[in-house]
């Protein structure tokens, strides 16, 4: 999946990313889950999500925000 194709989503992340690292500090760890509601109303994007983040970079379960925030930045 290239985020860039999902430009206002890759900036959700973004957010996301910006508020947990607001809260907790630049050593917030989070999952994908982290950018979708508890209710599974968008489940080809967060498989979209899953597969980015499982497949194409084999990032563990729980990763630090800031690295998340610069991949997704830089169109990875």
């Amino acid at each position: 999946m290239e985020l860039s194709m999902h430009a206002e989503f890759r900036q959700k992340i973004i957010e996301v990313c910006d508020t947990k690292i607001a809260r907790k500090g630049t050593n917030v760890g989070l999952s994908f889950y982290a950018f979708f509601k508890n209710k599974n109303d968008e489940p080809e994007l967060l498989m979209e999500v899953a597969k980015w983040w499982i497949e194409t970079h084999e990032l563990d379960h729980f990763e630090k925000a800031m690295k998340i925030k610069k991949m997704v930045a830089d169109g990875l």
